[in-house]
């Protein structure tokens, strides 16, 4: 179920970025710009926004300095982006569940994706790795249902938090299979695969990034990933199709927000120097050791994406029934 980024312009239509006038576009910027993640230090999240950030001071000749935001499975910090002067010098790095599912997820979410960005670009999306403690005697997906089933309500997975695609990955996964697992959500990547490590939990569904360097150390057990494809990070983990469960095309994306009202000239200023961040082979080397992919779409672009996300995810939210935990 993967989104449909392939639709849009990707990094070779991004890099015709619009033309911008002015003398407030050409002075812009003139000092540091502030990147919020929403996420704590350490998960998938902060380690695409501290790329993009080193690329873009780069480029911009300013320095873009990340400040990590965290709480509520990333809207503390969303909302602080939504709630910025908008002058282009408060960005905001955020994902998926942040930005397209809490919209439905959280009743009174503090702020609406369709209105409330003037986005910058989606720059890179990610699937899902299914992952286990190695004590735990599966194998393989067939093997962890099985034991699922066998111990119903014991075993439990963990997630980044309430709302975000790895809770939803779990989530579609026990529509799927059947198998009942129980929900624990942390607050970020970093301490799920914490507790994952030591077997506070025995299963966890989160970004690719984030878990590969356990998985290639023998610490974790990749047993499925959630794109279409097998990754070319691990190329001997199965898709979930592959390995028996359809549905499970799921793709987390990134996106470079800036608060509605931001001058579009100045929007047009950091689209232009994300595209050329994105087209940096060092960029792209860092994306791809990471197993994700790199997506630059133009700002009308990620903002037609970003309202079709939220539709889209709000109908998973309320077919699958998740409840903000």
């Amino acid at each position: 179920m993967s989104p449909p980024l392939a639709r849009r312009a990707l990094l070779g239509a991004a890099l015709a970025a619009p033309a911008f006038s002015g003398a407030a576009a050409q002075s812009f910027p003139d000092r540091p710009i502030r990147l919020l993640v929403p996420f704590p230090p350490g998960g998938p999240v902060d380690l695409a926004a501290r790329i993009v950030a080193q690329a873009l001071s780069e480029e911009l000749k300013v320095s873009v300095v990340v400040e990590n935001r965290s709480g509520a499975g990333g809207v503390v910090g969303t909302d602080a982006v939504a709630k910025a002067q908008p002058d282009g010098y408060t960005l905001g790095f955020s994902s998926t569940g942040a930005v397209a599912v809490s919209v439905t997820l959280i009743p009174n979410n503090p702020y609406d994706s369709r209105k409330d960005f003037a986005p910058v670009s989606i720059v890179a999306g990610v699937p899902t790795l299914l992952c286990v403690n190695p004590k735990l005697p599966a194998r393989s997906v067939a093997e962890l249902v099985a034991l699922a089933k066998a111990r119903p309500g014991r075993l439990n997975f963990g997630s980044s938090g309430p709302g975000g695609t790895p809770h939803l990955s779990g989530e579609r996964f026990r529509i799927a299979t059947g198998a009942n697992i129980a929900h624990v959500p942390y607050r970020g990547a970093a301490p799920a695969i914490t507790a994952l490590l030591a077997g506070e939990v025995e299963i966890a569904f989160l970004d690719l990034p984030v878990l590969l360097p356990h998985v290639q150390e023998g610490r974790l057990r990749a047993l499925a990933v959630t794109s279409p494809q097998r990754s070319p990070a691990l190329p001997d983990v199965p898709t979930f199709a592959e390995a028996g469960v359809q549905g499970m095309e799921i793709e987390n994306w990134y996106a470079l927000l800036a608060p509605a009202g931001t001058p579009p000239e100045r929007v047009a200023r950091l689209h232009a120097a994300t595209a050329a961040a994105m087209a940096r082979p060092a960029t792209a080397n860092q994306f791809a050791s990471q197993g994700a992919r790199i997506i630059v779409s133009r700002p009308e672009e990620a903002l037609s994406f970003i309202r079709e996300e939220v539709g889209r995810w709000g109908e998973v939210v309320r077919t699958a029934g998740v409840k903000a935990d």
